[in-house]
């Protein structure tokens, strides 16, 4: 099975490293699945994006992402996010409240729902 190196981290800290067989991530320009050997290629994360890692080991990975880069070769995969929370990590409660009380009729508050609603998301993609 081919592979590649992936490199999660954000500001805050690294949150996932090792090899994996596919990448699915959204940038600003749509999305994209990458696979080892795939061309290389920079792209800008959307504001609040759901990232899916398929390790070689068969586990997958399910991060909320808020923002950030990434960066493929093709052997490594680097993103490099503002803010990111794996799936297991997010309090849904927490997310609900906070997608209940964001007012979209300002730019501050529509970003604020796009967070909660990415952040259940990742947590609802995780748990199938």
């Amino acid at each position: 099975m081919a592979e590649m190196t992936v490199d999660l981290v954000s500001v805050e800290r690294r949150l996932w490293s090792g090899e994996a067989s596919f990448v699915l991530a959204r940038t600003t320009v749509g999305q994209v699945g990458i696979m080892p050997g795939h061309q290389p290629l920079l792209g800008q994360l959307e504001e609040a994006a759901v990232i899916r890692i398929d390790g070689t080991d068969g586990t997958s990975q399910t991060v909320a992402v808020h923002g950030g880069f990434l960066s493929v070769s093709a052997e490594r995969v680097s993103i490099l996010a503002e803010y990111a929370e794996m799936s297991d990590e997010i309090d849904t409660d927490r997310a609900r409240k906070a997608l209940d009380r964001a007012d979209a009729s300002d730019d501050e508050g529509a970003a604020a729902r796009a967070r909660a609603e990415v952040r259940l998301k990742a947590a609802e993609a995780s748990s199938r």
